[in-house]
């Protein structure tokens, strides 16, 4: 691990005001850490921002405000997060193990890099890591990698739970930097490699998460499903949260569908939830749907499973939720 300064900010301004060429923002450390123990990442400065009183979860009228330092084992046990939107209580227990949510912040699990072993390897190329030196994933092991959203210069996987759920949830990132304030939708804060795959998300460098809103639950029942290799601290296969509505009628009024690991961001699944809404609430009807949005779906020699997969995923869980 090369050397670096460190500072610690007293508050978002102050923090935004202390960050400069080659500075990296230090919540949790639970991924940053882990990529500077490998090399992966070699920031010049660190600029602690783990004590901003940025840690509280609140009720703003209908809507629900959680601070970026909220740890993620508080906001999963949080009571109006498990009362109103147990869907994010349980994406945020399905991640890590106990030790790591207890020191995770939930901006951290946003921002997380791509857990691709190439990416994560400082002796192989990764255009991540260094743009233009190749994808050795795509001729390589790109069994747990995207199959839909990717390009030639990037295969690789966002691994948040969190995001997943925040994604289906409509929820909003409170964004603070060099250029003011601003606030980013869910999803569209991360974005898909196209030839740029070493930006994960749209911040620009010195913007700061200092919260993140979610709107008043969306009516009907919902589910986050991870499937996985093992039982714990395991990344998904393919994940899904999804809330669907359905009227006396059996028709579908209301539907959200968001994927996880099957590209470089959680996967708001558009294209099915067009195909339901309007219609019955049905196998038959969930099976178009789900078929509908995996048309998109561009798998790898090794992942393909996880086409079949997802589509299973969607189809179980919504039946789940209907009535």
């Amino acid at each position: 691990m090369k050397t670096f300064e460190y500072d610690r900010a007293t508050s978002p301004s102050d923090a935004v005001r202390r960050f400069g060429p080659g500075a990296m923002y230090l919540g949790g450390g639970t991924n940053l850490v882990d990529l500077m123990r490998l090399g992966v990442a070699e920031p010049d400065r660190l600029v602690d921002v783990s004590r901003l009183p940025l840690g509280t979860i609140e009720q703003v009228r209908d809507r629900l405000r959680i601070g970026a330092a909220v740890r993620n084992s508080d906001l999963a046990a949080d009571p109006l997060v498990r009362a109103r939107y147990p869907m994010l209580a349980r994406a945020v227990l399905s991640g890590a193990s106990g030790q790591v949510r207890n020191m995770a912040t939930v901006a951290g699990n946003l921002l997380q890099r791509t857990r691709c072993a190439y990416f994560q390897d400082v002796s192989r190329p990764c255009n991540k890591r260094r743009p233009g030196s190749g994808c050795p994933a795509i001729e390589g092991d790109h069994t747990n990698l995207a199959v839909l959203g990717h390009s030639d210069a990037c295969v690789a996987t966002h691994p948040s739970d969190m995001a997943v759920a925040l994604a289906a949830l409509d929820a909003e990132i409170h964004v603070t930097g060099p250029g003011g304030d601003r606030i980013i939708p869910m999803p569209g804060l991360h974005r898909l490699p196209g030839d740029e795959p070493e930006r994960d998300t749209v911040l620009e460098p010195g913007d700061l998460i200092t919260a993140i809103e979610l709107p008043a639950p969306p009516p009907g029942a919902s589910a986050y499903r991870k499937v996985r290799e093992r039982a714990s601290f395991a990344f998904a296969l393919v994940s899904i949260a999804a809330v669907l509505d359905v009227g006396p009628d059996g028709t579908v009024t209301g539907c959200r569908i968001a994927l996880g690991s099957v590209a470089h961001v959680p996967w708001r699944a558009e294209r099915a939830e067009q195909v339901i809404i309007g219609g019955p609430a049905t196998g038959e009807a969930f099976l178009a749907a789900a078929e509908a949005e995996l048309e998109q779906a561009r798998p790898l020699p090794r992942n393909a499973f996880k086409v079949p997969l997802a589509r299973n995923l969607i189809v179980s869980t919504l039946e789940e939720l209907a009535p």
